[in-house]
């Protein structure tokens, strides 16, 4: 089975927030919870200073902390499912908040509440769109956790086809923040495969995970542009 992860080269980005975007079109957005997030920050000293743009979003880790502190209260509301997708359950989620508390990374977003895009206006086309007819993964709930899936929704239909080998290349298989990309900083596919897109641009530009000193082995890699994060 491929084991999925996501690169991207923020040598490339340009803070476009394509990505960002696009993840709050696909995974119905909820204000105050984003599962793509930018985060700016510069580099060098003056005169010569850069500004630098990092996107981030679940990092699916090997050993998800967040997965580990709702086992430990018995919820068990986070799995990691055979691809290496970290997934909430909201109907098991209690809202502890545990698991937002020990994510290095700070990726859960706790809906205490689930607010209207514009208050005082109509419902948007998919406000509107009944629970029952929604992705699973899309059925938020009030005092939940939610976070980046990966787009699991469209994944999950490579696994059905028994496609897995082309997710990340087509489409439909592929997360819809990386198709969004204007200047191709993202790339997802299956790190298993040596001869992958993903395989390859790791070991070409060296990408690398943040925060490795957690033990957490984050699925998602970063080429960096020189600039301390």
């Amino acid at each position: 089975m491929a084991k999925l992860v996501r690169v991207i080269d923020t040598e490339r980005c340009f803070g476009c927030r394509s990505c960002v975007a696009a993840c709050e079109v696909e995974n119905h957005f909820t204000p105050g919870a984003p599962w793509n997030v930018m985060v700016e920050y510069e580099s060098g000293k003056f005169p010569n200073v850069a500004r630098n743009f990092v996107t981030m979003n679940c990092m699916h880790c090997e050993h998800p902390s967040c997965k580990a502190a709702c086992d430990a209260i018995g919820v068990k509301a986070i799995s990691k499912n055979e691809l290496g997708v970290v997934l909430i359950d909201y109907e098991k989620c209690i809202g502890c908040g545990y698991c937002f508390l020990t994510c290095p990374y700070g990726v859960p977003q706790h809906d205490q509440s689930l607010p209207q895009l514009y208050p005082g206006a109509e419902k948007t086309a998919y406000e509107s769109i009944q629970a029952a007819d929604r992705h699973p993964l899309h059925r938020k709930k009030a005092n939940t956790v939610e976070k980046c899936t990966f787009c699991w929704h469209k994944l999950e239909k490579a696994v059905d086809a028994g496609k897995v080998d082309q997710i990340g290349k087509l489409p439909e298989y592929t997360p819809t923040c990386d198709l969004v990309c204007p200047v191709n900083a993202r790339i997802f596919g299956d790190i298993d495969d040596p001869n992958s897109n993903v395989s390859v641009y790791v070991a070409k530009k060296k990408a690398t995970q943040l925060k490795k000193e957690f033990g957490t082995d984050p699925q998602v890699y970063y080429v960096l542009n020189g600039g301390d994060y």
